[in-house]
């Protein structure tokens, strides 16, 4: 696959706030929004490596904003939006990436563990979508981008909470679509199949797992984050002005 990415001139200047923005996919989606010259913060629990991505990027002239935030601390997310808002201005873009996948058997789960992993994996992408909607309401419009999963779709097993979220950012995403078209704010989901993180290369890609997944997939290669990052550019941008209230599949066709 080619380095080379398009350009969406929509983008630029756009305040673009990207949750979990420091690793992984989050990382991938913080620099290639960076590089269409929009002004992009992140909100991420891991502060060494989301200060490195900021430092690098801002480095190299680019408008990258890093506010340090746990997303199940609902008052914190806030807050922490509040002071992008005061900083970049007015947020019209949300990429609603934070996730964790976090595998638990069914017999160990407690209400206490169930609560954290919806915490973790749903409830944040609603009050941040929550808190930036008067932003997109007062500009004429918006875009909030919810990364979903294939998990539940293929049927995985061994974390239910997390597949029982992830599908839930589906009708999260029909019910904000519905109510906001509206304001010509527009809400899709994005439902990654395996993504080839740094976590998850040394977690669970064994020989056998990767044989599997690519006998299931249409296309023969492995997925990087980059793949999702140039799906959420078009989602985000004024290129999908006519795409809402839908959920796109990002998994080399396996589903």
């Amino acid at each position: 696959m080619s380095n080379e990415i398009a350009t969406y001139p929509s983008l630029r200047d756009k305040v673009v706030l990207i949750t979990g923005g420091g690793s992984g996919i989050g990382a991938a989606l913080t620099r290639r929004f960076a590089e269409q010259h929009a002004k992009v913060a992140f909100l991420d629990i891991a502060a060494e490596p989301s200060t490195e991505l900021r430092d690098e990027l801002t480095g190299a002239g680019l408008t990258v904003h890093f506010e340090h935030c746990d997303l199940r601390d609902i008052a914190a997310l806030r807050q922490a939006i509040t002071r992008v808002r005061e900083r970049l201005g007015p947020i019209t873009i949300l990429i609603n990436n934070a996730a964790h996948d976090e595998r638990h058997a069914t017999p160990d789960v407690t209400p206490e563990y169930f609560d954290e992993r919806i915490a973790v994996n749903l409830k944040h992408q609603f009050f941040a979508a929550q808190a930036v909607l008067p932003d997109m309401q007062a500009a004429g419009g918006g875009s909030i981008v919810n990364f979903g999963s294939t998990s539940w779709m293929v049927g995985q097993g061994g974390m239910a909470i997390y597949t029982a979220a992830k599908s839930a950012i589906l009708g999260l995403t029909r019910s904000l679509a519905r109510d906001y078209g509206k304001d010509n704010i527009r809400v899709n989901t994005i439902a990654p199949g395996w993504i080839m993180t740094e976590r998850q290369i040394s977690l669970w890609l064994t020989p056998e797992a990767e044989k599997n997944l690519l006998e299931k997939q249409c296309l023969k290669r492995k997925l990087v984050p980059d793949d999702m990052a140039r799906v959420a550019l078009f989602f985000a941008s004024d290129e999908s002005g006519a795409c809402t209230n839908q959920q796109y599949i990002a998994d080399g066709g396996w589903v």
